[in-house]
């Protein structure tokens, strides 16, 4: 009786730790952040370009001119995406169509569309968002004497 108690309580816990690695993959929240900024690698320049309209699940989640950050959050580790390009005023519209892997640990992903449009590696228009630190200013100390007693003269 005892050693089946032990081989059920172990069951269990493997069965717990099982279902939180799962999670931990499924069920994590990501946030990817979609730039259409100029993009520099191997000595080469990328430019921006005009409109950069992007889809998840057939949603419009950012719609970029140049310059521009949208973002999406989503849950797991891949996000399926669409974008629409437009290069010039009153162009023809360029669509395509991308599947990012998050890495595993990065809650904020940083990916540069023009550098996925050219087909570069994932480490030209992949990298991790890293929020600048809030620099609190120090409030200048104001002394004020009491017992300031001049007299003026007159």
């Amino acid at each position: 009786m005892k050693m089946r108690r032990i081989l059920l309580c172990a069951c269990a816990v493997l069965l717990l730790v099982a279902i939180s690695c799962a999670m931990l993959v499924i069920g994590r929240g990501h946030t990817l952040y979609f730039d259409n900024k100029k993009l520099e690698y191997d000595g080469q320049t990328y430019d921006t370009v005009r409109r950069i309209n992007v889809f998840v699940d057939g949603e419009q989640v950012a719609k970029l001119s140049a310059k521009d950050r949208g973002m999406a959050t989503f849950t797991g580790q891949t996000l399926s995406f669409d974008i629409v390009v437009i290069r010039e005023k009153d162009g023809p519209e360029e669509p395509y169509s991308f599947t990012v892997k998050v890495p595993y640990g990065q809650d904020g992903t940083i990916v540069n569309l023009i550098g996925m449009i050219e087909g570069l590696p994932q480490e030209a228009w992949m990298s991790e968002f890293i929020p600048a630190p809030v620099v609190e200013e120090e409030e200048e100390e104001i002394i004020i004497d009491e017992f300031d007693m001049s007299v003026e003269e007159g």
